[in-house]
């Protein structure tokens, strides 16, 4: 009986997990806009679920921030990233909870896009314009990556930073304040 209980508690706290912020997010009002978004297109054309949302949460990882600095954007290990805007590639690296990670700027903007394939398809000081394929939704494991503290807490397998599964975590900071995604995106 206590298996049973252990394992309906569990279930629903992944439900929890994984489909709340969904929920949360489908139902929440549509934010103010303080940026022209006529500069900023989606970064994974078809691909529109949002697994959490900026803002507080329960962190689904260990050593994640309960604070979600970014949008995270559900897709296969490959799926192609666009830039969101025009910029200039300031970083391609590994970033701790970011796992690999590309940033574009824009003047006073800092577009981070984590979780991302460690094979870099731009480098640092390219100019990529609006639309423009900047990388690819990275793999849930990685090997061989020094100073990586992340694991998977079911097989103990290094992960692409702060992560459950592949996916896009998209951050905006602005003027070094972060900032909703979705209030620029469209």
């Amino acid at each position: 009986m206590k298996k049973i209980v252990f394992f309906l508690i569990s279930y629903l706290f992944l439900i929890s997990i994984l489909f709340i912020p969904i929920l949360f997010n489908s139902i929440s009002e549509t934010p103010s806009i303080s940026l022209n978004t006529s500069e900023y297109i989606w970064p994974i054309p078809g691909y529109t679920i949002i697994s959490s949302p900026f803002g507080k949460r329960i962190s689904p990882t260990a050593g994640a921030s309960s604070f979600h600095k970014g949008t995270d954007i559900p897709a296969p290990e490959g799926t192609r990233l666009l830039a969101v805007c025009d910029g200039i590639i300031t970083f391609t690296g590994f970033l701790g909870g970011g796992g690999y990670t590309i940033t574009l700027t824009n003047n006073n903007i800092k577009i981070s896009y984590c979780h991302v394939s460690p094979i870099f398809i731009v480098s640092v000081g390219d100019h990529v314009k609006k639309g423009q394929i900047i990388g690819n939704v990275g793999p849930k494991y990685v090997y061989g990556v020094v100073g990586n503290n992340y694991f998977d807490s079911a097989n103990g397998k290094p992960t692409n930073g702060a992560t459950t599964g592949c996916h896009l975590h998209i951050g905006f900071r602005i003027n070094d304040k972060y900032e909703n995604p979705l209030d620029y995106l469209k």
